[in-house]
């Protein structure tokens, strides 16, 4: 005799051997001997069990699932008697083991109670399995058609406007997703490269940028509709000022010019002017919320993310030719070089030119020298001649100064009319940097001493020990060697020198100030700006890094000098790189000079192989 039963949750045969009241000892088709529980026990039969199986799936195969739901009624029921219902009275044994079969392959129809007792799902029930069935066999055919297309190397619309979710923050149960990660598995390919194989990333620098602004700009780079600010009415025109400004050829944000005035008998009136956007800002206001979203200007190779609107920047940008609202801090400066009390003021300055470092180092420059007062070969050079030497007492002030220091560079990305990649190159502490820098300095200081002396909270720069940090109150900052400082001068670009700039403006206006000592919002602003900055300088460096690899590249280049950093890390002389390199000797001591082999480099992959060669002297 054979037997007809179910083994966790499949119906199969096998081969009695023994018999008792609660069990059978049984040969399955493949003779393997199993123990049986009567319970799960539904027929005998004496015909041959590979046979019998194969009938009884068979005549499965041809029930139908609906009519017999509609036959067994609304109570609980047997499978015989379903068998009756369906093929009439006396049912064969294959039409009761096919009926069993049916039962137990629709499960959405037929629940399931104990020993071949089964109860119909309600109506309701079934319509939403039935429902659910297919709309999950519909929801699987669209993956399928969105992978087939993918893998053909086209882009679904729907995978187009999930793209940038599915690569950097993907929602693991959305179909986009499920049909992506099914093309991606088809063409044994990484998300960057199926992005790459459907055209919707042309290269790495591609999907760099837009991982980088799916997470730091989620609604988009663009801004809100913000209608351009009105010019502060009533300020007052600062007399005899003729300002002029030094920035890049590049830079559209003008914060910061500076002016001389000759008061005879060898003193000087230095003023500092800073562009004013915080008189058109209001607290709340959405252009307040648009900065502390933003935080900064984000700079990368060629390009840039600005933190103000362009008809805003137009409005505040210390522009040429234009008087525009400036927060403006003057010194008088005795022929000795001695400093008068700070005279700060909100007033209209008017610009008189724009000078570019590009035009005017090549006469200004710590190679051929910044040439002469008696001869100047560009607007104001006289100007930046008195303020260079007046920046070098400053420093020496500061016990900054030092005369004979080595020449240190700063390199960037930039690229020829053809695309190639060049690499550019500007002295730290050039001539320029250090007048600018000092003049910054020197109203960063001073302004940020005034906070302090009032009780004014704000956003400081302080390096009491350690490292620097931001903090709401000021505290020295040894490496700078000051008492106070904090970051007034870019409020065009930062939103802490925009924080700065508003408790300065209430200071100067005799108001109550945006952010009260302790006030939570202050440092939550500080925490948020740190962040951003931290996030916007990491996007730079991976992408001034990108470039630099497909210089090497572009260039060929098999050796390359390095400065050791610390342990395996160095950072390749003249390019704005740093990376690993191996076989360096632990001897070696940090700072020390290398010649390192280039074996390797993927920019595709971010990879670059190096290894030691000998130390430089």
């Amino acid at each position: 005799m054979n037997l007809f039963y179910e083994d966790s949750g499949s119906l199969k045969v096998a081969a009695i051997v023994q018999k008792t009241d609660t069990t059978y000892q049984a040969d399955t088709q493949h003779g393997k001997r199993v123990k049986i529980k009567a319970a799960s026990a539904f027929i005998e039969f004496d015909s041959n069990m590979d046979e019998f199986l194969t009938k009884a799936q068979t005549e499965a195969a041809d029930i139908d699932t609906e009519l017999l739901w509609e036959s067994v009624g609304t109570e609980e029921f047997s499978a015989e008697h379903a068998a009756t219902e369906y093929f009439g009275d006396k049912p064969s044994k294959i039409q009761l083991a096919a009926t069993y079969i049916a039962l137990y392959a629709a499960p959405m129809y037929f629940h399931k109670k104990n020993k071949g007792i089964f109860k119909a799902a309600p109506e309701d029930v079934l319509k939403q399995a039935l429902a659910a069935i297919e709309r999950k066999a519909q929801q699987e055919a669209q993956i399928q058609a969105w992978a087939d297309n993918m893998v053909s190397g086209s882009l679904p619309s729907e995978i187009a406007t999930d793209l940038a979710q599915i690569l950097h923050a993907p929602d693991k149960q959305s179909l986009t997703y499920k049909a992506y990660t099914k093309a991606a598995d088809a063409l044994k390919l990484t998300p960057y490269e199926l992005a790459k194989h459907i055209g919707a990333i042309k290269a790495l620098p591609d999907y760099l940028i837009q991982r980088f602004e799916y997470k730091n700009f989620p609604k988009g780079t663009g801004f809100p509709n913000i209608a351009a600010p009105k010019q502060p009415e009533n300020l007052p025109l600062a007399e005899n000022v003729r300002a002029f400004s030094i920035d890049d050829l590049e830079t559209t944000e003008v914060d910061d010019a500076l002016s001389v005035q000759d008061l005879g008998n060898g003193a000087k009136r230095i003023g500092i002017h800073i562009a004013a956007p915080s008189l058109a800002i209001e607290a709340d206001s959405d252009m307040e919320k648009n900065i502390f979203q933003r935080q900064s200007t984000v700079y990368y190779p060629a390009n840039k993310i600005t933190m103000l609107p362009e008809n805003w920047i137009s409005t505040f940008s210390l522009d040429q030719g234009a008087a525009r609202p400036a927060f403006s801090v003057y010194f008088n400066v005795s022929a000795e070089g001695e400093l008068s009390a700070p005279e700060s003021r909100i007033e209209l300055v008017q610009i008189e030119t724009n000078l570019r470092i590009q035009n005017i180092e090549p006469f200004f420059n710590s190679e051929t020298g910044i040439g002469s007062a008696d001869a100047p070969q560009f607007p104001h050079h006289a100007d930046l001649i008195y303020l260079l030497n007046l920046s070098h007492e400053l420093q020496k002030r500061r016990d900054r100064y030092e005369a004979d220091a080595p020449k240190k560079y700063d390199y960037g990305i930039d690229f020829d009319a053809d695309g190639k990649v060049k690499i550019t190159r500007r002295e730290r502490g050039s001539p320029i940097d250090t007048l600018v820098s000092e003049m910054m300095i020197l109203a960063n200081t001073t302004w940020a001493q005034m906070l302090d002396e009032h009780d004014m909270s704000g956003l400081f720069r302080v390096q009491p020990s350690g490292r620097v940090r931001m903090s709401t109150k000021s505290e020295p900052h040894i490496g700078m060697n000051v008492a106070h400082y904090g970051w007034f001068t870019s409020p065009l670009r930062r939103a802490c020198d925009y924080v700065n700039q508003k408790q300065l403006q209430t200071l100067l206006e005799n108001r109550e100030p945006r952010f009260a000592t302790n006030d939570s919002a202050l440092f939550a602003e500080l925490a948020s700006f740190e962040s951003a900055y931290a996030a916007y300088r990491e996007f730079q460096d991976t992408m001034e890094s990108y470039w630099s690899l497909v210089w090497l590249q572009q260039e060929n280049v098999h050796k390359i000098n390095a400065m050791l950093l610390k342990d395996d890390l160095v950072r390749i002389d003249g390019l704005p790189l740093v990376a690993r390199c191996t076989g360096i000797p632990m001897e070696i001591a940090p700072k020390s000079m290398l010649k390192l082999a280039v074996s390797e480099v993927d920019s595709e992959k971010q990879f670059v192989a190096l290894k030691y060669v000998n130390v430089i002297a």
